[in-house]
């Protein structure tokens, strides 16, 4: 560990959210839309603290406007944080995310957050027009113009992948100091190192292995960020996927057939090995699938959060009927969370 590195959070402090991807059930686009609403609420209603969208242009998820969706969210919950899991910054234009979040920042009264990345497909590339071979140039430059946009305008910016500024205002004006970001990093260290720099909080996508194997990549960020000179305590959080019922045994037979149908297709597009049910097995009982009962679920987050030092831990959800994801949100709201902070007060 750093000297960087505060002491433990204190359990009152501990943020649990829900990410999803609006998994579209049985191609039914609309319905992907309308049960990821009720979802929202549902988190909303039982107090979680956070509902996060994932943006996607393939035909699996439902949301490829995840802006859109968190405006409206805005209008139908009351006290719960929405955010993105992420947006895809790559290739869109960092001055219409600014505009389109300072909007929504205003609309949901500061309970907006983002969280950008580089994302885990690349079909938003061609589709906007961006070329694959300047994968990182691209996120590196638009990191880099969102970090100067949200410090203060007027802005000026020279430009190579993005439009050049000069003195140029944005409105509606948005408050940095009330919209946290985030950078979402799947395993490279470079990309810890870049969160680091621009001074924005880290979230891993931890969706293999222990959770504790990436306890280096946290040490890494709290390193980084006290070489660039920046002040502790920026937010470190995870998500992993998962599934809640009231037994372990109801949980897994809910979750697998969901889950292995989900991750053999983008296996076969990504050339992955065979995914068998002793793969599933291992990442249930030791890795990075939440699945399970509540008490299962709560000690695998509280290790976790203890093993990374983190403060922040984010269900996955998508692997399971829209009944059996209800029934997860409320598990986790009503009994997960409550006993992940007694065990982090234990510890």
């Amino acid at each position: 560990m750093t000297n960087q590195q505060t002491a433990a959070i204190a359990p009152e402090n501990l943020q649990f959210g829900i990410d999803t991807f609006g998994d579209v059930p049985d191609g039914d686009y609309v319905g992907g839309l309308k049960s990821l609403v009720e979802q929202a609420k549902l988190a909303d209603q039982i107090g979680l603290d956070a509902f996060n969208i994932g943006e996607h242009h393939r035909d699996d998820f439902s949301v490829s406007a995840p802006d859109t969706v968190l405006a409206y969210l805005a209008g139908v919950t009351e006290k719960i944080k929405l955010g993105t899991a992420v947006i895809v910054l790559s290739s869109d234009d960092p001055v219409r995310v600014y505009e389109r979040f300072a909007t929504i920042q205003g609309l949901s009264d500061n309970r907006v957050e983002l969280t950008v990345g580089r994302g885990s497909f690349t079909e938003s590339f061609p589709l906007f027009g961006y070329d694959l071979n300047d994968y990182e140039e691209l996120f590196e430059e638009k990191l880099a113009m969102l970090s100067e946009l949200v410090k203060k305008t007027p802005v000026t910016w020279q430009g190579k992948h993005t439009q050049s500024l000069e003195n140029q205002g944005l409105w509606p004006p948005l408050d940095a100091a009330k919209m946290p970001i985030f950078v979402a990093v799947g395993g490279s260290p470079e990309s810890v190192v870049r969160a680091a720099k621009y001074d924005f909080g880290l979230r891993l996508a931890i969706i293999g292995g222990p959770v504790g194997r990436f306890a280096p990549f946290t040490e890494l960020y709290r390193r980084a960020q006290e070489e660039f000179g920046h002040a502790p305590g920026k937010s470190i959080g995870w998500h992993s996927p998962g599934l809640i019922a009231e037994t372990d045994d109801a949980a897994y037979e809910a979750f697998y057939d969901h889950h292995i149908r989900r991750v053999k297709r983008i296996g076969e597009e990504r050339g992955w090995g065979k995914i068998t049910r002793g793969r599933i097995d291992r990442e249930v009982h030791s890795g990075a699938l939440f699945v399970g009962s509540p008490e299962t679920v709560a000690r695998k987050i509280a290790k976790g959060i203890k093993d990374l030092g983190a403060d922040t831990f984010d269900l996955k959800i998508g692997s399971g009927t829209p009944e059996a994801e209800m029934k997860s949100i409320e598990l986790y709201g009503t009994k997960v969370a409550p006993l992940v902070r007694e065990m982090v007060a234990e510890q």
